[in-house]
């Protein structure tokens, strides 16, 4: 029985790190490739965003800055792991500051899910703390079942400490109640 539960616990392991590795980088070998990658997916998350929620251009625009991120996120019965990449735009000065964000959370849940999130900073200030020491932590409970253009999404907002955050959710399934902590971090590689 106990070898059992190992060998099921190695391969849902193996499955995650297959998987976030595949989800969680971006595409191209170089450097301009890379930044280009991430640009074209803010594009598309906001292109989204727009059109599920059409108030959220203005906000957008208003605002002093946003970032978009995308993450592939696995959750094994008591354990939540994810990983993502994206990037911060700074609406004053149009500067592009390129992030990589982890997590990790306990709590219940199974399965997996691509999503994308979209933040909007109140001020100039919550935007250069969010750059330069990236903490986020929080409890999130929801249900996503969505397989190419098919299924749904339970995407959410929510605001605090300044920011107001959208999730959208792209491919996956997942149903989860955890409480996780996540860090966001600039790219060496590409800043």
């Amino acid at each position: 029985m106990k070898l059992k539960l190992l060998t099921a616990a190695l391969c849902a392991f193996a499955l995650f790190s297959l998987t976030l590795t595949g989800c969680s980088t971006t595409r191209g070998a170089s450097k301009a490739e890379k930044k280009q990658a991430i640009m074209e997916m803010k594009n598309q998350t906001l292109e989204q965003l727009f059109k599920i929620k059409p108030h959220t251009k203005a906000q957008i625009f208003a605002a002093p800055g946003y970032a978009v991120f995308s993450n592939a996120n696995i959750n094994i019965i008591l354990a939540s792991f994810g990983g993502g990449y994206g990037v911060v735009k700074n609406m004053g000065t149009g500067q592009h500051t390129y992030m990589n964000m982890g997590e990790v959370g306990v709590g219940l849940g199974l399965g997996a899910k691509d999503f994308r999130i979209v933040m909007v900073f109140d001020t100039a200030e919550v935007m250069d703390k969010f750059i330069n020491q990236g903490w986020v932590f929080g409890g999130q409970a929801d249900a996503a079942a969505k397989a190419s253009d098919k299924g749904a999404a339970v995407g959410g907002e929510a605001v605090f400490n300044g920011i107001t955050v959208y999730q959208l959710t792209e491919t996956g399934l997942a149903l989860q109640a955890t409480l996780k902590g996540t860090k966001y971090w600039k790219s060496d590689d590409l800043n």
